[in-house]
């Protein structure tokens, strides 16, 4: 019978409650944002945008990369503030001023906006500076003069001409160096495809001006690997090509030894880089921080109108009965799967209920659960039935026997001879041992089958299981062989190890035919004992291979004495490898024979056994 459930333990309220929360939530997050929106777009339209900020940095920083100084910097400061409204200040690091556009003794703002530094950039203030962090525009010692730049330009002309006869549309563009570059028409370097004809290597050989700057360049990198210790076996090779907008005019490239990934190609590249603005140092102005100011006028304090409190109100109740409709809907489509299995729970257990999976979510997953949990309750009732009766069938007979013999002898039918004796006596030897069987597996089910381990070797177990039953081997005319690989240690229970391994025995001796073979095998693999039992028997079908070692299974279904045991065997075989830690599997080919293998974990041998084996030489 069901029991009603609390309200308050409701999935569909909780739901509702959860939903209720966070749309509140979202509501007021959504009113905060649009109050943090508005004022900041008061601030813009007052002239605080980040675009005014990188313009202003911008033209500063190309103002630091082509004068050694400040001195003459309050012009371009005052252009800058006017046009834009703001207040500028440039101060070292210690806030002594450099220039200012406000008025002297006029306060500093809190912090500064940024650093002013053309070698060490990290913004993208011009095209380039994020990949090098030295800002274009500082050159330094590889400014060309004009003789110079004019031979440039002849050299990027005539390379222009031959591109156009060999089809490709090209531009000049002069670059800060005053170095001359050609650029594909969509403005990108042209620095792929060469035409043959146009591959002269003039226009992009380092001039005398440059020469000596990559000169003193190599020097500085050469100082700094001998700091390093860094020998490459060659001089450092500095070369120039065409200016680029990615780096600092002219382009610089070097032989990397190695890898370019290895710690000595990266000290490499660290020392050249160290080496170019060193060398730049002295022609860029000293690092400054910028201070930016919102001028005299203060910033507006924003106030929502009642109309735009009234949609800000509106919106939040039609979000909350939105999130609330859609939220019951999905509570009741998740709640509805979860009812059916309520109900599908309560039901008798021999009724087997199985609920459908109607959603792939984890409420499907928990309804696929309980269908398999289900029809695995069902296949294990089904199996108690069987084993019950299987249980009856195997007392039965032996009973039935020895009650059958001694009625008849109490009744004088028959003489109590020696020969009736014997078969009363191994009809009760059967009985017992079933029982015994029985009790095997109850106390490995319980956990209480007793363990009496020992460090024993692997091919004296088989030794000596091949001798309890090579009798009975050579009575049915079949031949039982033993191929141990050395003399791996496990650490078991001798019986139990006989035990499980008598049983493999005697069931490939049942099922072989006289003239084949049992071969018992031993060997280590992968830090375990691998037992093998192989007959050359008529094999077992492949649908028959995943139930051989359950309870009472036979694959001959009469259960007659003459063809198997009680069923008991190979289920036992199971409990006690288990026990030890191990796994036991079968192959089986129809027509060939099978294979039992137990595999066991390994044990070290002891050490005086372990020292005396390398003098015990081999078999």
């Amino acid at each position: 019978m069901s029991r009603a459930l609390p309200l308050r333990k409701s999935l569909l309220v909780r739901l509702l409650i959860t939903s209720v929360l966070i749309a509140l939530c979202s509501v007021a997050a959504t009113a905060w944002l649009a109050v943090q929106t508005t004022t900041r777009a008061i601030r813009e339209e007052q002239g605080q945008v980040l675009a005014e900020d990188m313009d202003i940095l911008r033209q500063l920083s190309g103002y630091a990369a082509t004068h050694p100084d400040w001195s003459g910097v309050a012009a371009t400061l005052r252009t800058l503030s006017h046009r834009t409204g703001r207040r500028i200040a440039l101060t070292t690091g210690d806030r002594t001023p450099f220039a200012d556009s406000a008025a002297r003794g006029t306060s500093l703002p809190p912090r500064a906006a940024a650093t002013v530094d053309p070698l060490r950039t990290d913004t993208y203030t011009e095209p380039g500076a994020q990949l090098t962090g030295v800002d274009p525009r500082a050159v330094g010692p590889y400014r060309l003069p004009a003789t110079e730049r004019l031979r440039v330009a002849k050299l990027a002309t005539v390379r222009q001409l031959c591109f156009a006869r060999n089809g490709i549309q090209t531009r000049t563009e002069r670059m800060p160096s005053g170095r001359t570059v050609l650029t594909a028409m969509d403005g990108t370097l042209d620095s792929g495809y060469v035409p043959t004809e146009c591959a002269d290597g003039l226009l992009n050989t380092a001039t005398p001006t440059e020469q000596k700057a990559l000169d003193i360049l190599s020097a500085l990198t050469r100082t700094c690997l001998d700091q390093h210790e860094v020998d490459l076996g060659h001089p450092v090779e500095l070369t120039v090509g065409a200016t680029s907008r990615a780096t600092a005019a002219p382009s610089l490239t070097w032989k990397r030894p190695g890898d370019r990934h290895s710690a000595q190609a990266r000290t490499v590249d660290a020392c050249v880089d160290g080496a170019r603005r060193r060398q730049l140092d002295p022609y860029v102005a000293p690092v400054a921080e910028l201070f930016l100011g919102t001028g005299d006028s203060p910033t507006p304090r924003f106030d929502m109108s009642p109309a735009n409190k009234a949609k800000v109100f509106g919106v939040a109740g039609l979000v909350l009965a939105l999130t609330v409709a859609v939220t019951a809907l999905v509570a009741t489509r998740l709640v509805r799967p979860l009812r059916a299995l309520t109900q599908a729970a309560q039901q008798p257990p021999e009724r087997h209920v199985r609920v459908p999976v109607t959603t792939q979510d984890e409420t499907g997953i928990l309804a696929l659960a309980f269908n398999e949990l289900t029809e695995r309750r069902e296949r294990m009732e089904a199996q108690r039935k069987a084993m019950v009766s299987d249980i009856a069938h195997e007392l039965r007979t032996p009973l039935t026997n020895i009650r059958g013999w001694l009625e008849v002898a109490r009744d004088g039918l028959v003489e109590p001879d020696p020969e009736l004796l014997s078969s009363l006596h191994e009809e009760a030897v059967v009985l017992q041992r079933v029982i015994d069987d029985l009790q095997d597996l109850a106390a490995a089910d319980a956990g209480t089958l007793r363990l009496r381990r020992e460090e024993v070797r692997a091919d004296e177990v088989l030794e000596q299981v091949a001798a309890a039953h090579r009798v009975g081997a050579e009575a049915a005319g079949i031949r039982l062989v033993t191929e141990p690989a050395g003399t791996p240690w496990l650490d078991a229970d001798p019986v139990r190890m006989r035990q499980a391994l008598g049983n493999l025995v005697s069931n490939a001796i049942r099922h072989t035919p006289p003239g084949g073979t049992v071969a018992l095998s031993a060997r280590a693999h992968d830090g375990q004992v691998v037992f093998e039992v192989a007959d050359t028997g008529a094999g077992i079908e492949p649908e028959d291979l995943d139930s051989v070692f359950e309870r009472f299974w036979r694959a001959e279904k009469s259960r007659s004495r003459r063809t198997g045991g009680s069923g008991l065997g190979l289920a036992i075989v199971r409990q006690l490898v288990a026990a030890h830690g191990g796994t036991v599997s079968v192959a089986s080919e129809v027509g060939s024979g099978s294979v039992f293998s137990l595999r066991l974990p390994c044990a070290k041998a002891p050490a005086s056994t372990a020292a005396a084996s390398p003098a015990a030489g081999p078999d």
